[in-house]
């Protein structure tokens, strides 16, 4: 272990602050489910670490019809508040108990895939991230915080503070497809946020995890359900379309060509699942 230093900032000002000073060589911790694994195996050797357990960013707040989430909330903390059952079953999903009370939601916005699976109903919910700094503060959608594997939008002086989600007001789903029933790494992940007037699709989100550098909106299958009745021929043509647009890879779980047909499969069955 090569850490000499470890801040534990009692606000986020003070957060802010030590990440101003030190720049980029200081290593953000907030759960450590991703971060301690790779210090213990010696791939990551930080000399200087940030935790922000007491930086106050464990809150949840409704207003003016959003969910305000601290990104140092925990997965646990999630699955009982009720307010969006979507990210309920999300945080159901993700490993187990001991994972999910040290894991936050900040911090899976950063989970390589095949992990990830509470940003991606964060994704098919419109979510925003807030990013602060130490002098400004600005609002990204979570659609333009991803830029590639393991890479983001966050500049070097920024933490993520807040994710704020409106409430969702049509139906949504949630599947998760792996190897076991629970604690599972991905196969593929679908979570879908839809409105309909009258049988018909007014607008749809359609996110979809480990299959691609990072969770994705299928936007083809979104066009191609938008303005049409809500049928199997129309659910059919969406899952085509997500199976063509995402970009799945082998790993030692599942390769490129299964993962890609599953996505037809669970797409299938998440739209079918909300058409009752």
């Amino acid at each position: 272990m090569t850490t000499k230093e470890y801040f534990l900032p009692q606000s986020l000002d003070e957060a802010v602050g030590l990440l101003a000073d030190h720049g980029p060589s200081l290593l953000v911790i907030a759960g450590g489910t991703l971060a301690m694994p790779l210090i213990n195996e010696g791939v990551s050797m930080p000399e200087t670490v940030i935790g922000l357990q007491r930086a106050g960013l464990n809150n949840i707040k409704r207003t003016n019809g959003s969910l305000a989430i601290g990104a140092t909330t925990t997965l646990t903390r999630m699955m009982a508040d009720h307010t969006i059952p979507l990210l309920q079953e999300a945080a159901h999903h993700i490993g187990g108990w001991s994972i999910r009370n040290m894991g936050t939601v900040g911090g899976n916005l950063f989970a390589p895939p095949p992990s990830g699976d509470f940003a991606v109903a964060l994704l098919a919910l419109d979510a925003q991230v807030k990013l602060v700094s130490n002098n400004s503060q600005r609002v990204l959608p979570l659609t333009e915080f991803y830029t590639g594997f393991m890479t983001t939008a966050l500049q070097p002086n920024e933490l993520v503070s807040e994710i704020m989600v409106p409430v969702p007001k049509g139906k949504t789903a949630y599947l998760k497809y792996g190897r076991r029933h629970a604690n599972t790494p991905a196969i593929v992940t679908v979570a879908v946020h839809l409105i309909l007037e009258n049988r018909i699709v007014k607008d749809v989100r359609l996110g979809l995890n480990a299959v691609g550098p990072y969770p994705i909106r299928a936007e083809a299958a979104e066009r191609v359900l938008i303005g049409t009745t809500f049928d199997q021929e129309a659910i059919a043509a969406a899952a085509h379309a997500a199976a063509e647009e995402c970009q799945p890879f082998t790993d030692s779980i599942a390769t490129e060509w299964y993962r890609r047909r599953m996505v037809g499969v669970y797409v299938r069955r998440a739209l079918t699942q909300l058409a009752g």
